[in-house]
């Protein structure tokens, strides 16, 4: 996924209020930056951190910025929750994510009872698979990226559904897009929320199909590209 325009180059000073950051840019001009994470964001950012963000002069957006990337020093991190989804299609449409491949349909936010799961795809009018999306930018141990960042009631609720449908014959994965470079595997957070770990195992042995797939990203685009480790 590339960025439509230049992302912008600054360092961020604080993050407050969940949505909000600011960003001294490259001039020393103070701007409020729209955070789209809804996460703690821990491991993810500090102050004096390099960031990127994208610009956007559209007349009815309050604020004009928007945070992408912070860098730690060692990698880039996505923090923008609204692109997992983008980047998960877009990869699995390309035939990136092998164990996805083959389906000649892919469906964004396919309804299922009360609630909304992130793609189908589907090959047919029978063979279908449910694929839910979570972003990982948590650094854990041992080089370990972990989710979720804090209690995920939302996340606890996604495994139960697709533990349902693994039941009713219909195929469901779990993919974990890590936004980071620094990891080279995946596990749940246990310590944070450890009934979201639970239920990754329980679902897992009902035979939801649990993968992560880790990101190469630079200031012009971002790539769901790698397979990584998944241990439960």
């Amino acid at each position: 996924m590339k960025f439509e325009n230049k992302l912008i180059k600054g360092k961020i000073l604080k993050r407050y209020k969940r949505f909000l950051a600011d960003i001294e840019l490259e001039d020393g001009e103070v701007v409020v930056a729209h955070t789209a994470n809804t996460g703690s964001m821990k491991t993810c950012w500090e102050p004096g951190w390099k960031v990127l963000c994208s610009y956007h002069d559209n007349p009815k957006r309050k604020l004009k910025y928007s945070l992408e990337m912070t860098n730690n020093g060692n990698t880039w991190i996505g923090v923008n929750t609204s692109l997992p989804n983008k980047l998960a299609m877009e990869a699995i449409a390309n035939g990136t994510i092998k164990e996805l491949d083959g389906y000649e349909t892919i469906k964004p936010e396919a309804k299922i009872g009360q609630s909304r799961i992130d793609i189908l795809l589907k090959d047919g009018p029978t063979e279908q698979c449910y694929v839910e999306v979570k972003n990982v930018t948590m650094l854990g141990e041992d080089e370990t990226g972990i989710f979720p960042d804090s209690v995920s009631t939302r996340g606890q609720k996604h495994l139960r559904e697709l533990t349902d449908l693994v039941g009713q014959g219909i195929r469901a994965c779990m993919l974990y897009v890590v936004q980071r470079e620094d990891v080279n595997s995946f596990s749940p957070a246990d310590e944070i929320d450890p009934e979201y770990g639970e239920l990754l195992r329980a679902a897992a042995k009902a035979g939801v199909e649990i993968l992560a797939y880790q990101c190469k990203l630079t200031p012009s685009k971002i790539e769901l590209l790698t397979p990584i480790k998944v241990k439960l």
